[in-house]
């Protein structure tokens, strides 16, 4: 198992472009510089009407399958 902490803020109608299809994934920056591809429809429970922000940890197996993320500040 592996935790990949990362920081993320994007404004709401940035994050709209997910909902209409444009876009299905989001690329974030693991702060040990990594580039990290995630599905989109996993930030939608931390989704606010002011966006998505904040500092979030992403928990993936040995084989990077996604088991979880959790928002940590």
């Amino acid at each position: 198992m592996q935790r990949i902490r990362f920081r993320i803020d994007l404004p709401a109608e940035h994050f709209y472009r997910y909902y209409q299809g444009a876009a299905q994934t989001v690329q974030v920056e693991a702060r040990d510089g990594r580039r990290i591809q995630l599905p989109a429809i996993n930030l939608r429970p931390f989704l606010s009407s002011e966006g998505v922000y904040g500092n979030f940890e992403l928990i993936i197996d040995n084989n990077n399958k996604l088991l979880k993320i959790r928002k940590i500040s």
